[in-house]
């Protein structure tokens, strides 16, 4: 775990030097701060209490489109430079390189998501008696749980490129089908509809995490699902080793 570890702290250390980073952060908070001020003064002209979906419900969308330009570089920028080369004669597992670079992009993703957690402060001191702290929890739990399975993806798909941009698009692409992949079954009532809706990225936060619930099964499919992508980034980093 020392390997993982030290993979990860120079993976987060880097996203404080990098553009991009600060650049996906500065959209998110603007985009999130803009949705947030017009949903604000929409309650106060209409005399609501906006919960606090507010702020997760875009904040889900923000972070699909955002967080694979986090991490289209981690693999497959170290692919075109060939310090991957260096890193598989390194005593470094291929599981650690992966799972060291999925970490550290999570842990930057945890600090933008706990900036973001001062829309739901200020909307705690403006409505009456105040927000739900049990469904702003299970909100934020089921964000966390999506960026992990997010950036496990991006690490799995960053794997099999040496170009960022089409490790980005490839990325959204595999991320919005699995985002809407239930969505035509459900609306022709198509047979196997159940399987693509156990399937479905989305289904997994809004019919649970989003209305305050919390069910082993949801959390149980976001664990394999990172599990899962990291293991397959794992196997895409270890026929590398063998060409």
């Amino acid at each position: 775990m020392r390997n993982v570890w030290t993979i990860a702290k120079r993976e987060f250390n880097h996203y404080f030097i990098s553009p991009i980073a600060y650049v996906v952060a500065f959209i998110t908070l603007v985009i999130l701060g803009i949705i947030f001020y017009t949903n604000i003064l929409a309650g106060t002209l209409q005399q609501y209490a906006p919960p606090v979906q507010i702020v997760i419900g875009p904040l889900v969308t923000i972070l699909l489109f955002s967080t694979p330009a986090l991490t289209m570089r981690t693999l497959a920028e170290e692919q075109r430079t060939g310090t991957m080369e260096l890193l598989l004669t390194a005593p470094v597992r291929d599981w650690e390189l992966v799972v060291g670079k999925w970490l550290g992009s999570f842990l930057y993703d945890l600090v933008l998501i706990a900036i973001t957690g001062i829309y739901p402060l200020i909307l705690n001191r403006l409505v009456s008696p105040g927000l739900d702290l049990g469904l702003v929890f299970t909100n934020y739990l089921g964000l966390i749980l999506i960026v992990g399975a997010i950036l496990a993806i991006g690490i799995a798909v960053s794997s099999l490129f040496t170009n960022q941009i089409a490790a980005f698009f490839a990325t959204l692409g595999i991320l919005l089908v699995f985002w809407m992949i239930s969505y035509p079954a459900q609306v022709m009532g198509a047979s196997g509809s159940a399987v693509l809706t156990y399937l479905d990225l989305s289904q997994h936060f809004y019919n649970s995490f989003y209305v305050g619930l919390i069910e082993i099964k949801d959390i149980v499919y976001y664990l394999s699902f990172i599990v899962l992508s990291l293991f397959l980034g794992t196997v895409s980093i270890e026929t590398r080793r063998w060409r």
